[in-house]
Order: structure tokens, then C-alpha cells, then sequence
């Protein structure tokens, strides 16, 4: 079993910038598609960004032109940079790994966009 451990959340302003890191703890990583998701309050999960193995990446709509998504296989890391946060982009953010149907999530870091 992988475990995914993120870090980076926290409060920041209305057009503000955060980045979060998520370390996995097994060199399967590297065989995965690394993702962020997100779950608002009373809504449900939701696709923020997922690269693959090999580099191809994914955005959610909402998020394009804000968000850069990479990966770092060596270090077993996936990033979000998150620029010009809105109120609504206020969510715990979650680490994923996918491989076949496999799945594995990290515990969330809460991101409070807030003036």
C-alpha cells in the first residue's frame, strides 16, 4: 500500500498563489497517474489536474490558465502551483495515484481562499 502525504495548504487572498506537494512513500509512483482533486463543502469530489507517467496532463476547466500540475519521479512527487485563487477555489485538496483500477489518496490539505 502507497501512502501519499501532502503539504502546502493553507489561508490565502482572493488572487493569491499556493503550491502543495504530495510525497509518495513507494517507487510505484512512478508507474502511476499522479493527480489533484478537490471536495468543496457540499459538493462532491472533483478533477482539478492529473498528470501521467509519461507527462500528459489533464485540467479541469475550471482550473485552466491557473493551476500547473508536474511531477517529479525521482523524488516520488507530485505538485500543484495554484495562481489567482478565487473564493470558490476554497476545498481540501487531495492527492491521488491511479494505476489500472487501482487507487490510492492522501488525507487532504485544506486550501482557504479568503479576504
Amino acid at each position: 500500500q502507497v501512502q501519499l502525504v501532502e503539504s502546502g495548504g493553507g489561508l490565502v487572498q482572493p488572487g493569491g498563489s499556493l503550491s502543495l506537494s504530495c510525497a509518495a512513500s513507494r517507487a510505484i509512483f512512478t508507474a502511476a497517474v499522479a493527480g489533484w482533486y478537490r471536495r468543496a463543502p457540499g459538493k462532491e469530489r472533483e478533477l482539478v489536474a492529473r498528470i501521467s507517467r509519461f507527462g500528459s496532463i489533464e485540467y479541469a476547466d475550471s482550473m485552466k490558465g491557473r493551476v500547473t500540475i508536474s511531477r517529479d519521479n525521482v523524488k516520488r512527487r507530485v505538485y500543484l502551483q495554484m495562481n489567482n485563487l478565487k473564493v470558490e477555489d476554497t476545498a481540501v485538496y487531495y492527492c491521488n495515484l491511479q494505476i489500472d483500477s487501482s487507487q490510492a489518496w492522501g488525507q487532504g490539505t485544506q486550501v482557504t481562499v479568503s479576504s
